[in-house]
C-alpha cells in the first residue's frame, strides 16, 4: 500500500501542476478577446479564428483542470446528506462512488474519446467557418482531459482505501471541507489575514 500512497502522491502532484498551468489559460482568453475587440472597433478587421481560439482556451481549462478540481475536493457534492453520516460511511460512500460510479465514466468517455480525437487527427480536420481553426488539437485536449481524470480517480481511490485503513491522515477536515459552516470559517479567515496581514490579531476576530 505504501507504493500505491505514493503513487497517489505523484499523481496528484502532476495533476495539480497541469491545472495551475491550464488556469492561465483564462487571462490568455481574457487577453485575446479584449485585443479582438480593440482591433474589430478601430480597425474594422476581424477572424473567426480569435473566437474559435476563445472557445479552445476556455475548453483547456475546463478539461485540463477538472482533475485538480477533483484532487482539492472542490466537486459538487450533497452535503446535507453526507454530512449527517459518520467519517466511515462518508469513505464508504465515496469508494462505491469512485468505483461504481465515476470510474465507469471515465472509461467510457476515454472509449469514445480515442476514436474521436484519431479520426479528427489523421483527416487533418479543420473549422468550417472560414478563416477557423484546426479542430483536433481541440479534440486533443477532451483525452488529455479525460486521460488526468482517469489518472486521478485512481488517485483519490487509492487515498480513500488507505485512510480507512488508518495508513493515512484525511486531510479534509471532518472528511469534507464544503458544510457551510466550514466555508463560512474558511472565508472569515481568509478576510481576516487580508485585514490583518502583519497583527498579530487572530483571523477573523476584528469581524463581527
Amino acid at each position: 500500500m505504501t507504493a500505491l500512497i505514493k503513487l497517489s502522491r505523484v499523481i496528484d502532484a502532476i495533476n495539480e501542476r497541469i491545472g495551475k498551468v491550464a488556469a492561465w489559460a483564462i487571462v490568455v482568453a481574457i487577453l485575446v478577446s479584449a485585443i479582438n475587440a480593440i482591433i474589430r472597433r478601430f480597425f474594422g478587421v476581424s477572424s473567426n479564428a480569435w473566437l474559435e481560439l476563445q472557445w479552445y482556451l476556455f475548453g483547456a481549462v475546463f478539461m485540463l483542470c477538472a482533475a485538480w478540481t477533483l484532487k482539492a475536493n472542490e466537486h459538487i457534492r450533497i452535503d446535507i446528506l453526507s454530512n449527517k453520516l459518520s467519517k466511515r460511511g462518508r469513505d464508504t460512500i465515496d469508494v462505491f462512488g469512485h468505483v461504481f460510479f465515476l470510474f465507469p465514466f471515465v472509461a467510457l468517455m476515454l472509449w469514445l474519446c480515442v476514436p474521436y480525437f484519431l479520426k479528427s487527427y489523421e483527416s487533418g480536420e479543420v473549422s468550417s467557418n472560414a478563416g477557423g481553426l484546426l479542430i483536433w488539437p481541440a479534440k486533443g485536449l477532451i483525452l488529455l482531459g479525460f486521460i488526468s481524470m482517469t489518472f486521478q480517480w485512481l488517485s483519490e481511490l487509492i487515498k480513500r482505501v488507505a485512510i480507512m485503513n488508518g495508513q493515512l491522515v484525511d486531510e479534509e477536515v471532518g472528511g469534507h471541507g464544503h458544510s457551510p459552516e466550514a466555508e463560512a470559517e474558511r472565508l472569515i479567515t481568509e478576510l481576516g489575514t487580508a485585514n490583518n496581514p502583519r497583527s498579530g490579531t487572530p483571523p477573523g476576530d476584528g469581524i463581527s
